[in-house]
């Protein structure tokens, strides 16, 4: 993945930051982001354990399993951060690394 790939995906997710907190012109956005996420499904597709995906994606292990056990849910960046993840994880993880 070149550069402005992985600079057009952070562009994307701070969009989405944006637009999930209310700073963002929302007529000139379309977002759908899910209000419920089965994150183990996700992390279960990834063939993942939970300190595997905790540690790839930069999230505690602690708020993976609160999510996992529905005790906690994602919030909205979070949220569209994870359909991110389940959609493009390769992306996601090339553009972490050269964060």
């Amino acid at each position: 993945m070149s550069k402005s790939v992985a600079k057009s995906i952070r562009r994307g997710l701070e969009q989405a930051v944006a637009y999930a907190s209310g700073d963002a012109d929302k007529g000139r956005y379309r977002v759908h982001v899910p209000q419920r996420l089965d994150v183990r499904a996700i992390r279960t597709r990834l063939g993942m354990t939970q300190e595997e995906f905790a540690g790839q994606f930069g999230f505690s292990v602690n708020t993976l399993r609160h999510w996992e056990h529905g005790k906690r849910r994602p919030e909205g960046p979070t949220r569209a951060y994870l359909l991110v993840i389940d959609r493009a994880p390769q992306a996601v993880r090339k553009a972490l690394r050269a964060a």
